[in-house]
């Protein structure tokens, strides 16, 4: 009996020196209380690249980004991507401790990323723009 091994290869990512040390903490301190997306978010700030806060390229996913993004082959959305505190689904604020939250950090336009969403299927997740925030 020979079993099928589904590997998904994740596209390159690059997170800034401010974000990757601030979200590596926050992947630590929120273990306990969210221990799947913890330890999601703190795979993706192990295998990203680390780039000066001040050299990241803008069509890039950080902290405080809008990003509009394509799930699936069909529904789009716009969100900013925000720290838990700032989280309000009515404002179309997503938290980086959500499965798409931590899937959208570091992509840049472009790339496509697949997760298993909370209710365990699976989505792809297309970058179509990226807005950085105002500094």
């Amino acid at each position: 009996m020979s079993e099928v091994l589904e590997v998904i290869k994740k596209p390159e990512i690059v997170v800034s020196d401010v974000d990757h040390w601030r979200l590596s903490n926050l992947a630590t301190a929120a273990r306990d209380r969210f221990p799947d997306v913890a330890e999601e978010l703190q795979a993706e700030m192990v295998r990203a690249s680390i780039a000066e806060a001040g050299a990241m390229p803008a069509d890039v996913v950080t902290m405080g980004s809008v990003v509009e993004f394509r799930k699936d082959a069909g529904e789009h959305r716009r969100i900013e991507l925000v720290f838990p505190g700032e989280a309000d689904i009515a404002k179309s604020k997503i938290s980086i401790l959500t499965p798409i939250g931590a899937a959208l950090i570091g992509l840049s336009v472009g790339q496509s990323i697949g997760l298993r969403a909370r209710d365990g299927r699976s989505q792809e997740l297309t970058v179509l723009k990226v807005e950085q925030p105002d500094s």
